[in-house]
């Protein structure tokens, strides 16, 4: 029963090696009980060929198989550049895994455990460690999301806390700035009642405060989204990172958040929904407009479009959900599913026009849409030995992408792949004749 209660709520290899020595962790195993399941933990290796549900055969597949001899017209190149395993000084006991990768002004951003080591990947096929930092606080927790914002470097940990750094050119070190929520902002809220909520019996904190893992952050020039096991969506002001706002998101832990361009907030929790969340009208305030329920099993990942026009959402049940917006009520409508995966989708991003997904089955994939909203799977990426929990890319020269990948295992590869304006041209072709 264990085994099932955990797949439901997204349990993955990720969980058992994320920071599991912290009360906040044991509250995701059950959304009721704050105690350690040991047997379960201590079991996840053999959960590993498990942690994968069953797929949605009533949702229609927007890929087209290709034949061999058009399989020879799209071929894409790609080639491990880079591998490279987490420093033996910056592992910090059993948990060594990459838990999240990003990229922002030629320097690569890889979590692991409390710690984030920044990479200059300026030359194609480097990884030149620049710096090393967030590790001074061990109460923290394991890193679980990177974002940037106006400058500076965002990370959520498991403790609850969001830290913001700032990268200074002439020591080449990140400081930290402040911790969310601020100074400022506990004392704006301290001395009133009505500042604090029941968060466990017998203990309250203020709404302005995570009381678990932040998982993930989203940002966009006008706000910052957190998400958390505590079920919540936070909503954060970037010119002083004031909270603005605590919404009860979920009926059980969130694990991913993305905002479009427009203010659109859309969360992935465990339960398998995803909600909409937006400003209606002139007003300030965030409320639900849809909840979208096609996945059967906990939602892990998260991506939108460049436009924000199409969703993309990875589960448990190892197919990528493509969804579209409409003038409807429902505000968004699903158009298919991408499989090929054989286990849990861990990780989602987009670049450009090509959608990238990681998963416990250890390879990394890079998706084409065709003109007429199919896709083809330009290529797979593998060698990992472990599930691939994070990816990042950065465009190059001469139309080659760099894209970087994290493992399980602490392991970061980076790979040079060239998809040229006639491959997609060829691919976009194929897919439209197919119709």
């Amino acid at each position: 029963m264990k085994v099932k209660n955990l797949l439901r709520k997204g349990f993955s290899p990720a969980d058992a090696v994320d920071g599991g020595d912290t009360p906040s962790h044991h509250s995701y195993y059950s959304s009721s009980s704050y105690s350690t399941p040991s047997s379960t933990v201590s079991s996840a290796s053999s959960l590993q060929s498990n942690l994968s549900l069953q797929t949605l055969p009533s949702v229609p597949s927007l890929q087209t198989a290709l034949s061999p001899d058009s399989a020879l017209h799209l071929s894409v190149a790609h080639a491990l550049t880079s591998s490279l395993a987490t420093p033996p000084h910056l592992r910090h006991g059993h948990n060594s895994t990459v838990s999240s990768l990003a990229v922002h002004n030629h320097l690569l951003y890889a979590a692991s455990g409390n710690q984030i080591s920044v990479y200059d990947v300026s030359t194609p096929g480097s990884l030149n460690l620049l710096d090393s930092f967030c590790g001074n606080d061990p109460s923290s927790g394991s890193v679980k999301s990177i974002a940037f914002c106006k400058g500076n470097v965002i990370s959520s940990h498991q403790s609850g806390k969001i830290k913001i750094w700032r990268f200074e050119k002439q020591s080449n070190k990140h400081k930290l700035v402040t911790t969310l929520p601020t100074v400022n902002d506990k004392l704006r809220h301290l001395i009133f009642p009505a500042s604090y909520v029941q968060v466990r019996r017998h203990k309250k904190r203020m709404w302005i405060e995570h009381n678990d893992a932040v998982s993930g952050l989203a940002v966009n020039e006008e706000l910052m989204c957190s998400v958390s096991w505590d079920r919540s969506l936070k909503i954060w002001r970037p010119s002083d990172f004031k909270c603005q706002q605590s919404i009860p998101a979920h009926e059980d832990a969130v694990n991913a958040v993305v905002v479009s361009k427009d203010g659109v907030v859309y969360t992935g929790c465990a339960d398998g929904r995803i909600r909409v969340w937006a400003r209606p009208g002139t007003g300030n305030k965030y409320v639900l407009i849809a909840t979208l329920e096609k996945h059967r099993s906990a939602v892990n990942a998260l991506a939108l479009s460049a436009d924000g026009g199409t969703l993309f959402s990875g589960a448990c049940d190892r197919s990528i959900l493509v969804w579209e917006r409409e003038d409807s009520a429902g505000f968004m409508a699903v158009t298919g599913a991408l499989r090929g995966h054989g286990k849990a989708i861990l990780c989602l991003i987009n670049h450009g026009d090509m959608l990238m997904s990681g998963s416990a089955d250890k390879t990394v994939r890079i998706w084409a849409r065709g003109g007429d909203g199919s896709f083809c799977c330009l290529a797979v990426l593998d060698g990992h030995r472990s599930p691939v929990k994070s990816v990042a890319a950065v465009s190059g020269s001469g139309g080659a992408i760099s894209v970087y990948s994290g493992g399980l295992d602490g392991e970061i590869r980076a790979w040079e792949v060239t998809v040229s304006d006639s491959v997609k041209n060829s691919c976009a072709a194929f897919l439209l004749n197919q119709t």
